[in-house]
């Protein structure tokens, strides 16, 4: 009965719930937006103007399709967790290279340093 102390008793959830997500889960959303974000304004910005508008709309639009395919709560397609961590890792990559590409290589490495290690928190919660 010793290791019962720490146990709280829950309420099941109703058919079609979702428990309340933690805080990790939240940080990892915003680190996706930031993404996506980026993706759009380094489109914007680092091409001349016919192409500036194919880019700031297609990067992200490329990111949010792969994202959706891979790496959302409710992906398309149902891939193994380490498939699916590198693909959250390339997303990743792509903002912190464009953060680079447009001269601020400070925010890309504090981006890429937050963005790892909440995917990283929140790879290791999904699996255990």
């Amino acid at each position: 009965m010793t290791d019962s102390r720490n146990v709280r008793a829950q309420a099941p959830l109703a058919p079609g719930m979702r428990a309340r997500p933690t805080a990790i889960e939240i940080v990892s959303v915003a680190c996706g937006l930031v993404a996506f974000v980026t993706l759009a304004i380094w489109g914007f910005t680092a091409w001349p103007l016919p192409w500036n508008i194919v880019a700031g709309i297609g990067a992200p639009a490329l990111a949010i399709l792969v994202w959706a395919l891979f790496v959302s709560p409710r992906a398309v397609l149902a891939v193994h967790p380490f498939v699916r961590a590198i693909v959250e890792l390339f997303v990743y990559a792509a903002a912190t290279i464009a953060w680079w590409s447009m001269g601020q290589a400070w925010i890309g490495l504090g981006f890429a340093v937050v963005a790892v290690t909440v995917g990283a928190v929140n790879g290791r919660r999904r699996l255990g």
